[in-house]
């Protein structure tokens, strides 16, 4: 069964710039195929008249996504088109001091599909607010990514975060099939 048009929206996070050319830092792991991921979902997102929300990290001077600097856009490969919403934050949490609740709810969204950056951090807490705001969460597990850590490479970051994420707050999708089912993850009853 597809995903009701109304109630899904996907949420794109801070793919920008920034976080794939930068002087201050490495691109992040595996960005390339992220892009091409990015762009899948969103190509199936208005394909199915879903709508996407653009989520742009407010970074400070000097950090890698200093707003107001040429890595502060979204990169043109996922770019917004005119009348998609874009939703700048200064946190990790995209709903902290945003208009993101009030725009998912002023279009009667329930579902919200999450993808982009960064895993242990934004996606993360994007994925664990939504669920405790009462939305049914769908993380795209094969498109979100992160940079290596000491002692842990990205890849195992993302690995550990999909699991974590995906035994509570998320029901775990992959880029192709996203919007092609409707999930079956239902939040416990208290």
């Amino acid at each position: 069964m597809p995903l009701s048009p109304k109630g899904t929206a996907l949420l794109v996070i801070d793919a920008q710039l920034g976080a794939f050319r930068s002087p201050l830092i490495p691109p992040v792991h595996d960005g390339e195929m992220l892009l091409h991921k990015i762009s899948l979902l969103i190509s199936q997102a208005r394909a199915s008249k879903l709508p996407v929300f653009f989520i742009q990290h407010c970074g400070g001077r000097g950090h890698p996504l200093e707003k107001g600097t040429k890595e502060f856009e979204i990169h043109p490969a996922v770019a917004p088109l005119k009348d998609e919403v874009v939703i700048q934050k200064r946190f990790c949490d995209s709903f902290q001091e945003t208009s993101l609740q009030e725009e998912l709810d002023s279009r009667g969204i329930g579902e919200i599909v999450i993808a982009g950056l960064t895993t242990e951090y934004c996606v993360d807490t994007a994925s664990r607010r939504g669920f405790s705001l009462g939305y049914s969460v769908s993380l795209v597990q094969d498109a979100h990514s992160t940079w290596d850590a000491t002692g842990l490479k990205a890849k195992q970051i993302v690995a550990h975060h999909n699991r974590v994420l995906g035994e509570l707050f998320a029901k775990l999708v992959s880029a192709d099939s996203a919007f092609g089912r409707q999930p079956d993850f239902e939040r416990p009853r208290d």
